[in-house]
């Protein structure tokens, strides 16, 4: 799915998630691909009937107008949209007295194969939410002798599962038996710390087929004693795709971990995103007349054709967004829509959220 329509449907689904019905009375209908719309529309006058049966008149009332509304919405359609279409109507007005009846629909980016009505107090996003559910992650894991962190990469989004110490004491000056004891003894921590360090991991990545791979990394020899001893399953053992030497552990070593897998990640929205903004951030120290930031700025330079690359933070107005991208297409111009989710999307929309690299100089 491109990012674009991502961050459409999201922010479609953020808006009717906000509604909420008095009662059952918010309709949700969901249109296959291929189906005949005209039998949709013959479902929904059945319905109209049945909802005359509503014995709480305000209801009754709003669930017919709404269904009538749906109807309309549908005749001015010629066909079923090559994905399907999912449509939603119901009484939007903060008045209990007054009736605000409004429809909504949306041809999803991935195509339904669902047939479905559904009256109830909200509308039934699930269908539409299962298509923005990241479909590959990555498994985590970070660990030197005294600590170590497992997580997941989904998407954009790095989630940090659980954080364990190790308890296993540091090194000692004394001599003879008593350096040999010691040793000894921190070997047994250590065993037993990756052995809970592995039991975690088994726990959080064994039997998900949608762990696309796994990531490890940490300073120094550990990660390999660790990887080489008995503490993986099998199952994931065969799922690491890369060992990485990183300075830290913690949350702050799942960060960098990712970051140093850009080799094994390039192809992800995440590295993808993440070069871009650093690409800019890198033009704006060196070069900054072929970069602009903020909205009136960048509009002006959309509009003299000037723009090779628009980044537009997840976060930012929906209506304005349409306006550029409109813009955008008549010059052939690259938009990228970019996670406020990493450290390179905070940046950015700490700028303001929009940002171009250029063409050619505009000042």
């Amino acid at each position: 799915m491109d990012p674009k329509e991502k961050y459409r449907l999201r922010q479609f689904i953020m808006q009717l998630e906000g509604i909420r019905g008095r009662h059952t009375e918010l309709v949700s209908v969901y249109v296959p691909a291929g189906y005949d719309l005209i039998k949709i529309i013959q479902h929904l006058a059945q319905e109209q009937g049945t909802a005359s049966n509503i014995k709480d008149k305000g209801t009754r009332n709003k669930v017919i107008d709404s269904i009538e509304k749906m109807i309309q919405h549908l005749r001015l359609f010629k066909r079923t949209p090559a994905n399907g279409l999912a449509v939603f109507a119901g009484d939007v007005s903060d008045k209990e007295s007054k009736i605000d009846i409004k429809v909504w629909s949306i041809e999803p980016p991935e195509s339904l194969s669902i047939r479905l009505y559904r009256c109830d107090q909200t509308f039934l996003l699930d269908p539409l939410k299962n298509m923005v559910e990241v479909k590959e992650i990555f498994g985590l894991i970070v660990l030197d002798r005294k600590e170590a962190n497992v997580g997941l990469l989904k998407g954009t989004n790095i989630v940090d599962l659980s954080q364990m110490e190790s308890g296993v004491p540091g090194k000692t000056k004394a001599g003879g038996q008593s350096q040999a004891r010691y040793a000894r003894l921190r070997e047994e921590a250590t065993h037993e710390f990756f052995k809970r360090v592995g039991g975690v991991a088994n726990k959080e990545f064994l039997g998900k087929s949608e762990i696309k791979g796994i990531l490890i990394g940490g300073p120094g020899p550990t990660k390999e004693d660790f990887i080489n001893g008995a503490y993986l399953n099998n199952e994931i053992k065969q799922k690491i795709i890369g060992i990485k030497d990183i300075s830290y552990t913690g949350e702050f070593g799942l960060h960098e971990l990712v970051d140093k897998s850009h080799d094994l990640l390039a192809e992800e929205e995440i590295s993808i995103e993440k070069k871009l903004v650093q690409r800019f951030f890198e033009m704006l120290a060196k070069e900054e007349e072929k970069t602009t930031y903020g909205y009136q700025e960048t509009k002006k330079a959309l509009a003299m054709g000037a723009v090779n690359i628009l980044l537009i933070s997840d976060n930012f107005k929906d209506e304005k967004i349409e306006s550029l991208e409109l813009e955008a297409e008549k010059y052939k111009t690259e938009v990228r829509i970019i996670s406020t989710e990493t450290r390179e999307g905070k940046q950015l929309a700490e700028l303001g959220g929009i940002v171009a690299i250029l063409r050619f100089p505009i000042k």
